[in-house]
């Protein structure tokens, strides 16, 4: 496979992606505003662009040169990203430094920097399409549980608030553990396991399998129930790839955001389905996910229903789990917008409260159940800041991140 050394500048007409970069004085506590933004051309050390956060935490997103997108469409062609260095500095905190984010051409690469006095420096490895990882072991995909216990086995299949990575094969107890949000997990493994430019339909299936894969791991409290102290590892020998702090997509986020309740379930089987899954060409075993076949499928115009029944079966399904952990109240089933009103724009209007103690540009709201002009200003607020579409109203994607922010900020306080 070509891979080589290709120059940035030289590479530009190839094609451009944009970077987006936000920054967080705490985990998730309030934005870092005035801290210097330097992106680096890794090869020769030249800054690119170096600019400042605004209010939000945020700066513009930068255009950057990527290779052509046809790079990513076939299995033997030069590697289909380029990658640039980050380095992030505000006096009183430490220096954060994330090596190696990637960019794909027509897509956006939102990078998350947590600034605080313990902040260390990232490396972002090859994703696992394009590097050297080790290939899955064969587990059954139907899970006999442990006994029953106070700890292990939940009731029903349940979504998470958080998930504890641990970073390298079971038994390495000298390998740290990073707990971090169910969504973050899931946005952070799909673009280290797929291309961002691959068809939405091809992401969504995707995206469900590591989904089911990782909720049969919670549910069956597979680790657990062995003594370990995490939910998953990040092996793709066991499990699948994260890297902390990683870069994600956009395009990723945005499918994560619409599905991530969803799991892949056979009739008569409460847990979710263990979706195994291999890259398709280095790669085959039959009955598990292809990636770079789901790809051409979704190229077919295959839809992620039918992409996941071509390789798991003609009986699977999509199943919503029936419990949401840690958010205060589940999804209305309506979007909220102005002239709605009842308990559902209540627990939306004390939550953005709460967050914008943290968050001071979102309006304060009286509490009073009614969603009028203000609230739809303050949700707007709130999408703006945590990169939603800014439509003002409270659908799917935004209630919960509502719930995740506030969750998040009551836990540090």
């Amino acid at each position: 496979m070509s891979n080589g050394r290709i120059s940035l500048r030289s590479n530009y007409l190839g094609g451009t992606g944009l970077l987006r970069i936000n920054t967080y004085l705490t985990n998730i506590g309030m934005p870092a505003e005035g801290a210097t933004v330097t992106v680096i051309d890794p090869y020769d050390d030249s800054v690119i662009e170096e600019t400042r956060t605004n209010a939000w935490g945020e700066v513009s997103p930068i255009p950057l040169s990527a290779p052509p997108v046809d790079y990513s469409m076939e299995y033997d062609m030069p590697r289909p990203f380029n990658q640039y260095n980050v380095r992030v500095t505000l006096p009183d905190y430490e220096e954060a430094i994330i090596n190696n984010v990637q960019i794909y051409p027509e897509t956006t690469a939102v990078q998350e920097v947590s600034l605080t006095p313990m902040f260390s420096e990232i490396n972002i490895p090859y994703p696992v399409l394009f590097g050297n990882f080790p290939p899955k072991i064969p587990e059954a995909e139907i899970k006999r549980l442990p006994f029953p216990s106070q700890q292990v086995v939940l009731p029903q299949p349940v979504i998470p608030s958080i998930i504890v990575v641990h970073a390298g094969v079971p038994e390495d107890a000298s390998a740290p553990n990073y707990t971090v949000g169910f969504k973050d997990y899931i946005k952070n493994v799909a673009s280290s396991e797929i291309y961002a430019t691959w068809p939405r339909e091809t992401l969504k299936a995707n995206i469900h399998a590591m989904l089911s894969f990782t909720l049969n791991r919670v549910y069956t409290e597979w680790y657990r129930g062995k003594g370990f102290d995490f939910t998953i590892t990040n092996s793709t020998a066991y499990d699948q790839a994260f890297t902390f702090g990683r870069n994600v997509f956009q395009e990723i986020s945005e499918v994560v955001d619409e599905i991530f309740t969803n799991y892949i379930a056979r009739p008569d089987i409460r847990q979710p389905l263990f979706t195994q899954y291999v890259d398709g060409r280095r790669v085959v075993r039959e009955g598990w996910l292809s990636q770079w076949g789901s790809k051409d499928l979704g190229d077919q115009g295959y839809d992620a229903l039918q992409i996941l029944r071509n390789y798991y079966g003609s009986n699977v399904f999509l199943r919503e789990a029936e419990k949401v952990d840690g958010i205060p109240m589940s999804f209305p089933g309506s979007t909220l917008a102005i002239g709605s009103s009842g308990e559902s724009v209540r627990t939306i209007q004390e939550q953005l409260n709460a967050i914008s103690n943290n968050y001071p540009l979102i309006p304060k709201l009286i509490e009073d159940g009614s969603y009028g002009e203000r609230t739809a200003e303050s949700v707007m607020v709130f999408q703006k800041v945590f990169n939603l579409p800014q439509t003002g109203t409270v659908n799917y994607p935004t209630w919960y991140k509502i719930s995740d922010v506030y969750v998040a900020i009551q836990r540090l306080s």
